[in-house]
């Protein structure tokens, strides 16, 4: 990921899962309970997973490397035995074949998609375990949640990880190409996170629709970091994940919490993330999809 501008305050700064559903007596309407929680524990694993991937294989989890193809297995696995609809969608570039993830929640809507999503993969020079394995773990520990409390939706969930974004945002406008002018219409917003746990982060960063204005999304956003006093700062539709469906007029927000010490370098491990950034940003995600999903369709 490359931000394409400055932000005051901030620093420059296998593996199995066991899931349980039988733990969870019954389904939970979206709205009908508060959105849980996570701790360190719960999403810290996915992270030292990723960064075992790339210590096996060369250091790096880039496009076209057994790396991608370990992580994008590693997150696939955990949605499967999760009760999710997945599905691998091929795309070619730079001489090599990669992977889109895409994973559906059964329920909800299908003409209201509430998509979420981060790029998988990192550059050739490191692990990118912040640049995106942060991204990538936040949503997959909120995806492993939903169906933790078996949710019951009034949007359809739609959960994604994109390959080749480092190369130029690939993945995702592969993704967004094959969309339809109906199936695009049927996305009502698409979340985006990346780096969300670098160090000494003082602020979030909160994707605002430059072409659509305040979203709902990023309003729930600014919401749920106001009610805890955290600060946040608004950045443009540009140089993320996102920019691929800002450009196919999909609304969008999400966050980021800023550019790293050791973006795109041999240092992106494990160290480079602050645990309890990416608590945060896993719980804030988690409380804006459960209210996003709670929305009744066309309100």
């Amino acid at each position: 990921m490359t931000l394409r501008r400055s932000f005051p305050g901030l620093a420059a700064g296998a593996l199995g899962i066991s899931l349980t559903l039988s733990a969870v007596p019954a389904a939970t309407a979206a709205g009908e309970a508060p959105a849980p929680t996570v701790s360190e524990q719960q999403v810290m694993p996915h992270l030292r997973a990723l960064q075992r991937i790339a210590d096996r294989n060369g250091g790096n989890r880039a496009h076209g490397t057994k790396g991608y193809a370990d992580s994008v297995a590693y997150v696939k696995s955990a949605l499967d035995r999760a009760g999710f609809r997945t599905r691998l969608v091929p795309f070619s570039h730079d001489g090599a074949t990669g992977h889109n993830l895409i994973a559906d929640w059964p329920g909800g809507d299908p003409n209201h998609v509430l998509l979420t999503g981060a790029h998988l993969d990192s550059v050739k020079e490191g692990p990118g375990i912040n640049d995106n394995g942060s991204g990538s773990a936040a949503v997959l520990a909120t995806a492993l949640q939903v169906a933790k409390s078996r949710l019951k939706p009034e949007r359809h969930l739609r959960f994604a990880w994109w390959g080749a974004e480092e190369q130029g945002l690939i993945g995702s406008a592969d993704y967004v190409k094959q969309l339809s002018a109906a199936e695009r219409r049927r996305i009502d917003v698409y979340l985006n996170f990346d780096q969300t746990g670098s160090r000494n982060t003082r602020q979030w960063l909160v994707i605002h629709d430059d072409e659509r204005g305040e979203t709902e999304a990023q309003q729930a956003f600014e919401a749920w970091f106001a009610e805890r006093d955290i600060p946040t700062f608004d950045i443009g539709v540009g140089g993320s994940d996102h920019e691929s469906f800002g450009n196919a007029g999909i609304p969008s927000s999400g966050f980021s919490t800023g550019i790293s010490d050791c973006i795109h370098q041999a240092c992106d491990d494990l160290a480079n993330v602050d645990p309890k950034t990416e608590t945060t940003s896993t719980d804030a995600l988690i409380g804006v999809l459960w209210k996003l999903a709670a929305t009744a369709p066309g309100l």
